[in-house]
């Protein structure tokens, strides 16, 4: 059997006098080397996109972590510059991707910014410069540091018994590399929470009601996907649903 394709979300990127549509190589080769797929590149022309047929094709749909965030006015709060930067040409692509992913049923893969967009396509909010919220822990990268260390596995995350990731990782906790100073306040229709920080923070999530995979982590399991038992668990499972929707949706191709 072939490798089925994987959509993944693009940044869109000022560089060199060119606008790039780009995605960072780890999540390339997390979904290469350890998820066993190939990745395809979506650009971010929202609604010049056709997402149906763009579904029809492929397997699965990977959204990446972004430097950006969110744009606040997608979810009822006013856009300021000090919680920026952000990307509206990728909010409005991957956003109505996500509802139409989850509407036909093909595995979904969200990662730090793609968590957020899931829950705001969803209808939830998010919070920002959660480091500033009573109780909650500094959840932000260290400063003037090498990528090895910023992405460093240091924060344990509780596990909700009987949730997706408890069945993938068979255990209470796990320790992960989260870096964010934006997370999930209101929580949005039909998701269901995975995995918590010690102060409450929402680190997971999944889709309820659907038989498709559809998970987000506000971590970043691809950083360290070929050496971290727990990241490369996260990619690997991501990569079996992904061969079951192909082989489903060849067997139907083939009967009929």
């Amino acid at each position: 059997m072939s490798k089925p394709l994987i959509a993944v979300s693009t940044d869109v990127k000022s560089f060199e006098n060119y606008e790039w549509h780009a995605a960072p190589e780890q999540y390339l080769r997390a979904a290469i080397r350890t998820a066993g797929v190939t990745p395809l590149l979506v650009p971010s022309f929202e609604d010049e996109l056709d997402l149906e047929t763009l579904l029809a094709g492929v397997d699965g749909v990977m959204l990446t972590g972004s430097k950006s965030n969110v744009w606040p006015e997608l979810y009822g709060e006013v856009a300021v510059e000090e919680n920026g930067p952000y990307d509206r040409r990728r909010d409005g692509t991957t956003i109505p991707l996500i509802r139409a992913a989850i509407r036909r049923g093909v595995p979904l893969l969200a990662i730090c910014r793609g968590i957020q967009e899931l829950n705001v396509a969803l209808g939830g909010t998010l919070a920002t410069e959660i480091q500033n919220l009573p109780g909650r822990m500094d959840h932000r990268a260290p400063e003037n540091v090498s990528q090895d260390e910023r992405f460093a596995i240091r924060q344990d995350v509780r596990i909700r018994p009987g949730s997706c990731l408890a069945g993938i990782f068979k255990s209470e906790s796990v320790r992960v590399n989260t870096i964010h100073r934006q997370g999930i306040d209101r929580l949005g229709e039909g998701l269901d929470i995975e995995a918590e920080a010690p102060d409450g923070t929402v680190e997971a999530v999944s889709v309820r009601g659907t038989n498709a995979y559809a998970v987000g982590v506000q971590w970043h399991p691809e950083y360290w996907a070929e050496t971290d038992p727990a990241s490369r668990q996260i990619f690997e499972s991501f990569g079996d649903a992904v061969r079951t929707h192909h082989a489903a949706r060849h067997a139907r191709g083939n009967a009929a």
